[in-house]
C-alpha cells in the first residue's frame, strides 16, 4: 500500500499516543489501509473520514496543530512540574512532531490520486505549521500560558463536581474603576510580587458593601491573565475542599488566586476550621503558586450574637478570641471604607465621562445625590447604578 510507511510511523507515537484514539485519526488510518481499487468501499470510507473531520474543522493541518498544542501528556507534565527532561524523551518528542507534521500535509489529492472515479468528492484543506518550533516555544512559555483547560480559560469556579471554567467572566478592567487608588494599588503590588516569585501575602479586602472589593480582585485577574495568573472562585460552602484543590494546583506551573467572596461564618461552621488550617499552612506547608484573596463586610468574619458572648463554655473569652483570630492570619488587610461625598461624586463624574452622559455639572451632582439617598447611600456600586440608569434613559430619549 502507498501509505504503509506513514502508517508505520504513526504506530511509533508514544508521547502523543492518545492521538491514535481520536475518531478522525482512526477513520483516516482505516482509509489509508484500504485498497482504492475497491472503489465503492474506498469512497464510502473517504467520505466518512471527511464527515468526521469537517464536524471539527475543514483544515486537517489546523486540527492536528490544535490537538498537539492542547494535548496533556508526559512531556507537558514533566515541564509543568519542573522535572528534568531526559534526552531519550526529548528525542522521542522531536521524532513524533516530525511524524505528525508529515501527517498534517497529507492532501485529498494524494489520497485520491489513483482512484478510478471521475465524479465529485469533497476535499479538505492543509496549511503549513512549524510543529517543532511552535511546540518547543510553547513549552518555554508553559509557566505563563498554561496548558489544557488552563490555557483556554483564566477564571474558574469550584463546584461539587470539580473545577469548572467560567466561559464568560466579568470583563471588569482596572481603568474602569475610579477612586480607591491606594487600596487597589496595595492589592496590585502584592499580586505583581506573587507573579514575580517574590514574597506575597494572602489578602483580606474588608469594608462596606458596594465599595469595589470584588471588582478589584476580578479586574486584577483580567489584567494579569497573560502573565500566568488564574482566578478560582470558591464558595464558603466548599472551603472544606481547599486542601484537595491545593494539592491539585501544586503540580501546575501557573499562579493561582483562590477568591472567596463575601466571607462570613457561624461559630459552629466546620469551614471556619478548614480555612484557618489552610491559612496557617497545615502539615503540607505553604504553596508558592497559590494565594487566597477574600472579601468580607465583617471585620472578623464571624456572626456573633449576645448568646455567643454569654455562652456556657468555661473559657468563653478564648472562644471569642479564636473566632476573631482568622483575620489576623491574612498577611495583608486592606480596608475599603464607604466613600465621603467628594469621593462619591468623583466616581459619578468619572463614570459619566466614560459613558458620555449629556447630563453634567450641578445637575449631575444633584441627581446623583438624590439617587444615593433613595438607594442605600453613597458607594461605588450606587454611583455605577446611577450612571447606568441615566445612560439607559438618555438612549431611550434619542
Amino acid at each position: 500500500m502507498k501509505f504503509t510507511e506513514l502508517q508505520k510511523r504513526l504506530s511509533t507515537l508514544v508521547i502523543f499516543r492518545s492521538l491514535l484514539s481520536e475518531p478522525i485519526v482512526i477513520k483516516l488510518r482505516k482509509l489509508l489501509d484500504t485498497n482504492d481499487q475497491d472503489v465503492a468501499n474506498y469512497i464510502d470510507l473517504y467520505c466518512d473520514f471527511c464527515a468526521t473531520l469537517f464536524d471539527v474543522d475543514t483544515n486537517m493541518s489546523r486540527y492536528l496543530y490544535r490537538y498537539v498544542m492542547r494535548d496533556e501528556n508526559v512531556y507537558v507534565s514533566r515541564i509543568a512540574q519542573a522535572k528534568p527532561i531526559e534526552n531519550i524523551l526529548h528525542q522521542c518528542l522531536l521524532h513524533e512532531l516530525r511524524v505528525i507534521q508529515e501527517l498534517s500535509q497529507l492532501t485529498s489529492e494524494s489520497v485520491l490520486r489513483d482512484l478510478p472515479y471521475p465524479g465529485y468528492l469533497p476535499k479538505w484543506k492543509t496549511t503549513k505549521y512549524q510543529f517543532r518550533k511552535d511546540y518547543l516555544h510553547k513549552m518555554e512559555r508553559l509557566p505563563i500560558d498554561g496548558y489544557g483547560v488552563f490555557a483556554k480559560y483564566h477564571v474558574f469556579r469550584l463546584e461539587k463536581q470539580g473545577l469548572l471554567p467560567v466561559h464568560h467572566p466579568d470583563p471588569q478592567s482596572l481603568h474602569e474603576l475610579i477612586g480607591y487608588r491606594r487600596e487597589r494599588k496595595q492589592v496590585e503590588q502584592n499580586t505583581v510580587a506573587f507573579l514575580q516569585g517574590m514574597k506575597a501575602s494572602n489578602a483580606l479586602l474588608y469594608g462596606d458593601a458596594g465599595t469595589g472589593k470584588s471588582s478589584t480582585v476580578k479586574a486584577i485577574a483580567n489584567a494579569y491573565k497573560d502573565q500566568g495568573l488564574r482566578l478560582i472562585e470558591v464558595s464558603k460552602q466548599l472551603l472544606h475542599r481547599l486542601p484537595e484543590l491545593m494539592d491539585e494546583l501544586a503540580k501546575n506551573p501557573l499562579k493561582f488566586i483562590i477568591f472567596i467572596d463575601d466571607l462570613s461564618f457561624n461559630r459552629s461552621d466546620d469551614n471556619f476550621v478548614a480555612l484557618k488550617t489552610i491559612l496557617e499552612g497545615g502539615v503540607g506547608g505553604r504553596q508558592t503558586n497559590v494565594l487566597i484573596y477574600a472579601t468580607t463586610n465583617r471585620r472578623h468574619f464571624v456572626k456573633e450574637s449576645m448568646k455567643d458572648r454569654n455562652a456556657d463554655e468555661l473559657f468563653t473569652n478564648d472562644s471569642i478570641q479564636e473566632t476573631m483570630s482568622l483575620a489576623a492570619r491574612f498577611g495583608l488587610t486592606i480596608t475599603f471604607q464607604k466613600p465621603n461625598k467628594d469621593l462619591y461624586l468623583e466616581i459619578v463624574q468619572g463614570l459619566a465621562r466614560e459613558n458620555q452622559l449629556s447630563i453634567e455639572g450641578d445637575e449631575l451632582i444633584t441627581q446623583a445625590e438624590m439617587f444615593a439617598l433613595r438607594n442605600n447611600g453613597r458607594s461605588p456600586r450606587t454611583a455605577k447604578q446611577f450612571v447606568e440608569m441615566q445612560k439607559i434613559q438618555e438612549d431611550l430619549e434619542k
